[in-house]
């Protein structure tokens, strides 16, 4: 691995949607970049590609630290903490959803910091500007020198053109010209502040630590420094934070809300609270009422691990069949396994899933997965629950048919390379070889996060795009580059 570049991902983890970013800042304790780096280490599944933590110390001013890989390998080491001194630090994990793909450079890897005439600034985003290629256009013709290739980058070079007088206004200034998702942490020489974007498709959550506050994009990494939730940041909402307290505005057209429903389904980690909703408890009533809409006669449902687990035994309360687990996953194969010869790299799946014989064989096997995207990796799950004998392999997915990209911070493939957007279940049944397929409706969906009638005009949505192909937000950059919207029923 060169200082440029991060290996490819294993095979397995190519037919999942990626998770886009997470992001963490504290503010108002001794040592806060430790507390950062314990908050991304828990906010590690929405980003393992790289990390980064900017701090702000006052006889040493902005320190940076920026790598690639696991927080757990990067920013344990004691030298490497110890030139991130001061009471205010923020930081991000990240898998590319914007700017080079495959060749990511440290350059891409956020926080991004900046100096402005009335001092310092640092920033990291999570979400995605869909307007971000229009917008570098501008800004490259107006005299700006990028340094990296990440939309988020344009935030910055937004703010130092803005004329107003401080960095909270500069921000909302610049954040008026962005479209798209963005949930945004950032850090001055005294003011940890975090905004949501009008429609607040990303999380971010406001928690108090002791004499301060911390920010982050999930409820689980307040869990582990021991902080107190006080409450989700508003969609639209900007908090400025000092050691004063909390200063909120809102300073974006209101809108409605649209949350993304995939965090319910599959991001999130299963012990965080999302719109004071348990994540694992959801994804357990996803499990309930896919057993309801699809029921099946088999001896066994088992989970497609980890992500399917919760649904799985959702599907179990209600169906009453047997649960087990039938697919062991083995924890410690990571993103960098060393994958030497083509006799290893054909070995794909089994290098990460492994099939309890013992309890498949001669059984009727129902497996549980969030999603289907290629189903690539769900072709060869089905070849090795065969193969250790099962009589018979039915699939139940806890989500709708992923049939359209996202584009507001989630990496997923064209619409042509996603299964659901070419065939119908039926077919996709039949290509994936198994006994039937069934996937949980949108209405099912909606039921399961707490919305009685379903997909209901006059309840609160959600963002469902990459289900219903309905974007809350038109991806000008896309559609610039030719990409179809679906035509209005």
């Amino acid at each position: 691995m060169t200082d440029l570049q991060m290996p490819p991902a294993h095979p397995f983890d190519d037919d999942k949607l990626k998770e886009e970013c997470g992001i963490f800042g504290v503010l108002g304790t001794l040592d806060a970049a430790n507390f950062v780096a314990l908050g991304l280490h828990a906010l590690q599944h929405r980003g393992q590609e790289a990390g980064g933590i900017v701090a702000y110390h006052p006889d040493q001013g902005f320190n940076s630290a920026r790598r690639f890989g696991y927080v757990r390998d990067s920013f344990t080491s004691q030298k490497v903490m110890e030139t991130l001194p001061g009471s205010l630090s923020i930081g991000h994990v990240r898998y590319s959803t914007a700017g080079s793909k495959g060749q990511t450079a440290i350059r891409d890897v956020q926080p991004f910091f900046g100096e402005f005439a009335m001092g310092g600034a640092a920033i990291a985003h999570n979400g995605n500007i869909t307007n971000a290629d229009a917008l570098r256009r501008e800004l490259i013709e107006r005299g700006s020198i990028f340094q990296s290739s990440s939309d988020s980058e344009c935030i910055i070079h937004l703010m130092a053109r803005s004329l107003q007088r401080n960095i909270p206004e500069r921000m909302e200034d610049a954040l008026r010209r962005v479209e798209g998702a963005f949930s945004v942490v950032a850090m001055t020489r005294t003011k940890l502040i975090g905004v949501r974007d009008a429609l607040g498709v990303r999380p971010l959550v406001l928690g108090k630590l002791d004499t301060g506050y911390v920010l982050s994009s999930e409820t689980c990494a307040l869990d582990i420094i021991g902080a107190e939730f006080v409450r989700e940041i508003e969609p639209g909402e900007m908090v400025v934070i000092t050691e004063n307290g909390i200063d909120s505005r809102f300073p974006f057209r209101p809108q409605k809300s649209r949350f993304c429903i995939f965090e319910h389904v599959y991001f999130s980690r299963p012990d965080s609270i999302l719109g004071g909703r348990s994540v694992y408890e959801t994804r357990e009533a996803i499990g309930r009422e896919l057993a309801k809409e699809a029921p099946v006669d088999a001896d066994l449902v088992c989970p497609v691990p980890d992500s399917g687990t919760p649904a799985a035994i959702g599907f179990t309360l209600e169906s009453g069949i047997p649960y087990a687990m039938g697919i062991i996953r083995n924890q410690y194969m990571g993103r960098t396994f060393i994958e030497p010869t083509e006799q290893i790299r054909n070995m794909g799946v089994r290098l990460k899933l492994n099939v309890n014989r013992a309890l498949i064989r001669g059984k009727r096997v129902i497996l549980v997965d969030d999603s289907v995207v290629r189903g690539t990796t769900s072709r060869k799950i089905k070849e090795m629950i065969l193969d250790a004998g099962a009589a018979e392999v039915h699939f139940r997915i806890a989500s709708p048919p992923t049939a359209w990209p996202c584009f507001y911070g989630v990496d997923t493939p064209n619409r042509e390379k996603l299964l659901a957007a070419t065939m119908s279940e039926d077919e996709m049944c039949a290509h994936l070889g198994v006994d039937s397929l069934k996937f949980i409706s949108l209405d099912g969906l909606y039921r399961a996060v707490g919305e009685a009638k379903g997909r209901d005009a006059n309840a609160p949505q959600y963002c469902d795009a990459c289900f219903s192909g309905e974007y809350p937000v038109e991806p000008a950059d896309m559609i610039e580059k030719g990409f179809e919207m679906k035509a209005a029923e």
